[in-house]
């Protein structure tokens, strides 16, 4: 063995040594940062604990008591017909979404769109129809299509109108509201004119700065096969039955507890009934295949209200800003929900008034 190579072997040691001494550091810090998460999770989690057996304890008599009233029975009675009626649609969007996201290659889009903006946007504003999917999905989606080269404005117009006007969401919608099929109609034109206008509003005045592309190699696209399409599926269908749950609940508690002088004072005024839904689809955040239900259980508000409130919730709602903030930059999703919110009223109001 010659000096260069000895040379070279007990560096190669010395260097494997100091990296063996840099990783068991490593390996000790990480288990610290571990021990404190979970010294701090058992601290924050034994006091709600604590706290939710107090508050259980207090008031359990109490409620129990109230369990039979005509209130309560009136209450579970909305929150069931919202649920049951909602699941299946809810399973099968969600199976459908998975399948896309697994199956389906991404440069499909990209082939069927052309390149001209004005072109593109109400092609890919028109593809939600025959590819749905859900509002949790749409984003990452997007991201991905703009990284394949697909123009921003047409990106965000299938964002818009995937969740929205898709076969599952406008069947159930027909089902939610039977013999009413200017509802699904209205529903149908209102949402695709919201995504087209918002398209072709980027294409004129949307700026690069406001928007932070996805760079090519991030995580929005999720894996293909059938590992991405179960994996796809549950992500989708329980974060999604979590908001069908939650909805439910707040529209019967909202049935309910909302004394009917104060819906008055809104349902009397057609613009402050439209305007008080739609900001309750965006707090809401009821999934685009189950809002119908929940929509047609708020039946002391006119036809032109609830259409805003379904247009609005698939396009405009917490989780979705929160989900754009991620994605896009937070001064897009501020920008790109508030008008977004404008548009989709607008547009509710001008084919409620044409339609209903």
């Amino acid at each position: 063995m010659t000096g260069s190579e000895r040379y070279g072997r007990v560096g190669s040691e010395h260097g494997g040594g100091y990296g063996g001494y840099g990783g068991g550091g490593r390996s000790v810090a990480d288990a610290l940062r571990y021990v404190v998460r979970a010294s701090v999770y058992a601290v924050v989690g034994g006091a709600a604990l604590i706290a939710i057996a107090t508050v259980a304890s207090v008031l359990g008599p109490t409620v129990a008591l109230d369990l039979y009233t005509p209130a309560v029975a009136a209450w579970w009675t909305v929150f069931t017909a919202v649920v049951v009626q909602g699941v299946p649609f809810l399973l099968l969007g969600t199976v459908v979404s998975a399948a896309i996201g697994a199956f389906v290659p991404e440069k499909v889009f990209t082939r069927l769109l052309p390149r001209n903006q004005a072109l593109a946007v109400p092609i890919a504003g028109a593809a939600g129809v025959v590819l749905p999917g859900c509002e949790c999905a749409s984003v990452p989606v997007a991201g991905s299509l703009m990284r394949r080269g697909v123009a921003p404005a047409a990106a965000l117009a299938f964002l818009l109108s995937a969740p929205a006007i898709n076969p599952v969401v406008l069947v159930a919608t027909s089902i939610a509201f039977p013999g009413q099929p200017k509802m699904v109609l209205g529903r149908l034109v209102a949402s695709l004119a919201t995504a087209v206008v918002m398209g072709w509003l980027w294409a004129r005045f949307g700026r690069e700065e406001w928007l932070r592309r996805p760079a090519s190699g991030s995580s929005g696209s999720s894996a293909f096969g059938w590992r991405g399409f179960l994996a796809g599926l549950q992500h989708d269908f329980l974060h999604a039955g979590g908001f069908l749950v939650l909805g439910a609940g707040a529209a019967a508690t909202f049935n309910i507890v909302v004394p009917r002088s104060v819906l008055d004072v809104f349902t009397g005024s057609a613009w402050l009934s439209v305007l008080l839904l739609a900001v309750l689809a965006v707090v809401l955040c009821v999934c685009s295949e189950a809002d119908a239900f929940v929509a047609a259980s708020l039946s002391g508000f006119s036809p032109t209200a609830r259409l805003a409130f379904m247009v609005v919730g698939p396009m405009v709602d917490l989780k979705l800003i929160a989900l754009q903030a991620g994605t896009f930059g937070r001064s897009f999703a501020v920008r790109f929900s508030s008008v977004t919110w404008v548009v989709a009223v607008t547009s509710s109001v001008v084919v409620g008034w044409w339609l209903l």
